[in-house]
């Protein structure tokens, strides 16, 4: 049994800060693990254009821990009325990397979104010219379908089909909850990835849901059955090189976590690392670790891999119970767990 592992440094290619009094918490917990991250851009109003994406980078930037190399890597919210001209203009700017599809209403801040993926193929087509990727949160929304299936339906209603169109647009299905997400990315070739999330890793449905409602468990795309959560795993421990880290941490405060209508979202960003060293542990495959944290995103996002590194040391400590932030309070995943693996300073 190990006791220390040494990795390149990891990025991670699916991230919440939030914005404002809130970075001065999001911000340095990331950048002391992580090199890069890919900052969502559902803020309210939401990031669109090159020139706001640079004001949010420019508000980010601060709150990076002197004497911390991190990179915040930009993304473009995609609407119905976006340009293809701010595609160009993304792809010239040298600090956006990728456009996110949010479908209108599938998620936090996602009310801007698309109302229709099937009717935006313009831009799909300039950001495979200009090879930009393209991030999809893959769920339908409309309140008839069930919110286990959203998912499936998505893949068979949009995304086989712009996969076909595109061959060559580099996309990523964001946060795979489903068996189905898994296949698809698995058949659809190299130009396809997928994200994987601490708590999809770790959790399914009965975590959410037996023995009362756990609001710090709730995420959307939502938490599905077991066997959903066995074919993430599987991808992930059997090493495949097109499933990366990707936390989908999102931080709320607990009185709108804990509430009537509870907000969507994991704060895992502050035991992110040491989530996923648990996870493969458990499962007897922790040297899969540097390839799924460190190697696979960075190469289909066709960026240099970390020269620097992170070196992990099982020395089990507690995640907190809550964190102030911005003069509220945030309860973490798995707030007040003890995991075998810490960061060393």
């Amino acid at each position: 049994m190990t006791d220390t592992l040494t990795l390149c440094r990891p990025d991670d290619w699916h991230l919440h800060f939030r914005d404002g009094a809130i970075l001065a918490e999001t911000v340095p917990v990331t950048a002391r693990v992580f090199r890069r991250a890919i900052v969502m851009p559902n803020l309210t109003p939401p990031v669109t254009t090159v020139a706001q994406a640079e004001a949010y980078r420019q508000r980010i930037v601060p709150h990076i821990p002197a004497g911390v190399e991190f990179e915040p890597l930009m993304v473009l919210y995609l609407t119905d009325q976006t340009p293809v001209e701010e595609v160009e203009r993304a792809a010239a700017s040298g600090f956006v990397h990728a456009f996110k599809l949010y479908p209108a209403g599938a998620t936090t801040n996602s009310d801007s979104g698309v109302t229709d993926p099937s009717r935006i193929a313009h831009l799909y087509e300039a950001m495979e010219k200009h090879d930009v990727p393209l991030l999809v949160h893959g769920e339908v929304t409309e309140a008839e379908i069930d919110v286990f299936d959203r998912e499936k339906v998505f893949i068979d209603r949009y995304l086989t089909d712009i996969r076909r169109r595109f061959p060559a647009l580099r996309i990523v299905f964001e946060h795979v909850t489903t068996g189905e997400a898994v296949d698809f990315v698995k058949e659809s070739g190299d130009a396809t990835a997928a994200t994987v999330t601490p708590q999809h890793l770790m959790m399914n449905r009965n975590d959410l849901l037996v023995g009362g409602v756990r609001p710090h468990n709730y995420c959307l795309p939502v938490l599905k059955r077991r066997t959903h959560q066995e074919r993430i795993q599987q991808a992930v421990l059997e090493g495949h090189p097109r499933f990366f880290l990707g936390t989908d941490s999102a931080p709320h405060a607990r009185d709108k976590k804990e509430a009537a209508c509870g907000c969507a979202g994991c704060y895992s960003a502050r035991a992110a690392l040491p989530l996923y060293a648990t996870f493969l542990e458990r499962h007897g495959a922790l040297d899969k670790l540097e390839g799924f944290a460190s190697h696979f995103g960075a190469d289909f996002y066709r960026l240099p891999r970390n020269p620097d590194t992170v070196t992990l040391r099982r020395d089990p400590w507690a995640v907190p119970q809550q964190v102030r932030a911005a003069g509220e309070e945030l309860v973490p995943f798995l707030a007040g767990e003890t995991l075998p693996w810490s960061v060393a300073p």
